[in-house]
């Protein structure tokens, strides 16, 4: 019944029960086709992460998939932590906005982390149990899943 109220207001010009009616199959089609590994997960969502080089420079793109907008001008920390011990990552990316898909009701948020060589290594060897991703006074944990592929993207 609330559909057809939105689609009658939709027809007058109404602009909230336009984006309401919107079916967003752009960003489902990037949700459903991320590139990386994923390597955590949880019931919040799930981390995939990929490695580029750009001039000696190595940076670990992240794609965050969950029920919960990302939003900040203030950037994001990344920690890898295996019991007592744990490293952090701050963002390259200082602005962070997700994408909604209206489709799934999910987020997508694309951060990516400059990191050294020590600390890509132990990403790619597993050695972390969670990974946690912070921004303002939010964050979301996720459980390890799998290791980063060798492959440079």
């Amino acid at each position: 019944m609330f559909k057809k109220i939105d689609k009658v207001l939709a027809a007058m010009g109404n602009m909230k029960a336009m984006q309401r009616l919107h079916v967003d199959t752009f960003t489902e089609d990037l949700i459903k086709n991320v590139k990386g590994d994923k390597i955590a997960h949880s019931n919040q969502g799930q981390l995939y992460a990929g490695i580029s080089e750009l001039n000696d420079y190595l940076f670990l793109e992240i794609t965050v998939i969950c029920g919960v907008k990302i939003k900040t001008f203030n950037g994001a920390t990344l920690r890898f932590a295996s019991g007592d011990d744990y490293f952090e990552l701050k963002s390259d990316t200082q602005e962070i906005d997700s994408d909604h898909s209206n489709v799934s009701n999910r987020y997508m948020a694309q951060i990516s982390f400059d990191v050294t060589k020590d600390e890509l290594d132990l990403i790619r060897t597993g050695q972390f149990e969670t990974v946690e991703l912070y921004w303002k006074k939010k964050g979301l944990q996720f459980h390890k899943a799998f290791e980063i592929s060798d492959e440079e993207e």
